[in-house]
């Protein structure tokens, strides 16, 4: 095909892009509007300290936050993205803050707008919110983990996470403990059971989360252990 005849096609497939990338701004706000948490709760509002929220997901995520009081002052931000390579949220340091003194430092959570299913698209907004907030629950396991890390340390991190699929697993399955002895077990599991039972998702997506993740019955004995644990304390 020659350069000329090629030129009509990418102005008008260059347009259509520009066009699609200014209109989902405005399709995520009507799906706020849409789906408005309504009222907050006072004692959910207090865990928004130093986060930036979209509206539409800000009890959820509030709920979530609510288990985690070691990330009270923790800077994080919440944003949703059209996709994301591989996985539905992503939680990240932000780069140039590792330079900075470990109190200092600010963390995104970014957010697909959407699952893709099979043969359709479905809004990250019409997910139930038990699992939502689960989800959520198991990025801020992954925030409180690198809470822990020095600088130095983070960026080793990085590395091996990118590096080393075992380390993957390991990291993976660490958030995922963490959530969980935070009292979020349940709504991990109906994460879990949202992906894994959901006819429409990718089988490769699923084999993925079963490979990398702890499984509803791994994570339902730590529940049941955690339980135990609180009712032997209550009886002394």
């Amino acid at each position: 095909m020659s350069g000329p005849a090629f030129m009509p096609f990418i102005f008008v497939a260059g347009g259509i892009s520009i066009m699609f990338k200014l209109l989902i701004p405005l399709y995520m706000t009507l799906l706020q509007a849409m789906h408005s948490n309504g009222q907050i709760p006072p004692d959910l509002v207090l865990f928004g300290h130093n986060k930036k929220i979209p509206a539409a997901i800000e009890r959820n995520v509030l709920t979530a936050l609510s288990y985690f009081p070691e990330l009270k002052d923790a800077r994080i931000e919440f944003r949703f993205k059209r996709s994301l390579k591989k996985s539905v949220m992503q939680a990240q340091p932000v780069a140039s803050t590792l330079l900075r003194a470990r109190g200092h430092r600010r963390y995104r959570i970014n957010i697909s707008t959407e699952f893709r299913l099979i043969q359709a698209r479905l809004s990250i907004l019409d997910i139930p919110d038990t699992v939502m907030i689960g989800w959520i629950g198991h990025e801020l396991g992954h925030i409180l983990d690198y809470e822990g890390r020095s600088n130095a340390g983070m960026v080793s991190f990085g590395y091996r996470y990118y590096f080393f699929p075992d380390f993957i697993k390991s990291a993976e399955r660490t958030a995922d403990t963490l959530a969980v002895a935070r009292g979020l077990g349940h709504h991990v599991i109906a994460t879990k059971r949202f992906i894994l039972d959901h006819a429409s998702l990718p089988q490769a997506y699923k084999d993925k989360i079963s490979r990398l993740y702890l499984s509803p019955d791994v994570i339902l004995e730590q529940v049941q252990q955690l339980e135990e644990k609180a009712a032997g304390k209550e009886q002394h």
